[in-house]
C-alpha cells in the first residue's frame, strides 16, 4: 500500500463516519438540562462521555508529540469531577477543544517526515500509528456510548 494513501486512511479514521455515527452529530443538539443528566442505570452523562474523549484523546496527542509530557492520573485524570459541565459555554469549549486535538493528530499522521512505525522516544515501544489507531478505537467506543445515553435519555434525534 501506498505510505500516502496509509496516512490519508488514518487522518480519516479519526473522524471518519463510514461505520458509525460521526463525532460531531453525536455531540450535537443536545438540550442543555441533559449535558450533565446519567439516565437510569446509565453510568456516565454526556459531558462525563466528552471529557472522557476530550481528556484521553489530548493525553494521547501529547504523548505522541511532546517527550516531557506527563500523563494524567489513572482514572481520575481522565474523567470530569462532576457529571454536569460548569455551563453551556465548557460543553462547547470541549467539543472545541476535542475538535483541535483531532486536527492535530490527523496533521502530525499525514506529515511524511514522521516515521509512523518508529518507537515513541519517551514511550515503551509505542508508535505514532498504535496511537492513532488507539485514539480512533476509543473515541469509536465512547462515541457508542454517548448515543446510547442520548437514546436513553430521549434526546437522539430520530431517523
Amino acid at each position: 500500500m501506498d505510505e500516502k494513501v496509509l496516512r490519508d486512511y488514518l487522518g480519516r479514521a479519526l473522524s471518519w463516519h463510514e461505520a458509525h455515527v460521526d463525532w460531531k452529530k453525536a455531540v450535537t443538539g443536545i438540550p442543555t438540562k441533559d449535558l450533565g443528566r446519567r439516565p437510569k442505570g446509565g453510568e456516565h452523562s454526556p459531558w462525563e462521555l466528552l471529557e472522557h474523549m476530550r481528556l484521553a484523546t489530548w493525553d494521547i496527542l501529547e504523548f505522541s508529540r511532546d517527550p516531557k509530557h506527563v500523563s494524567p492520573e489513572w482514572p481520575a485524570g481522565y474523567w470530569p469531577k462532576k457529571p454536569a459541565p460548569p455551563s453551556a459555554a465548557a460543553w462547547q469549549k470541549s467539543v472545541k477543544a476535542l475538535e483541535h486535538d483531532l486536527e492535530a493528530m490527523r496533521t502530525l499522521v499525514k506529515d511524511p517526515k514522521i516515521d509512523l512505525l518508529a518507537p515513541i522516544p519517551s514511550g515503551s515501544g509505542q508508535t505514532i500509528l498504535r496511537e492513532a489507531l488507539l485514539i480512533a478505537d476509543h473515541n469509536a467506543y465512547h462515541l457508542g456510548q454517548l448515543v446510547l445515553v442520548r437514546r436513553l435519555l430521549g434526546c437522539w434525534p430520530e431517523t
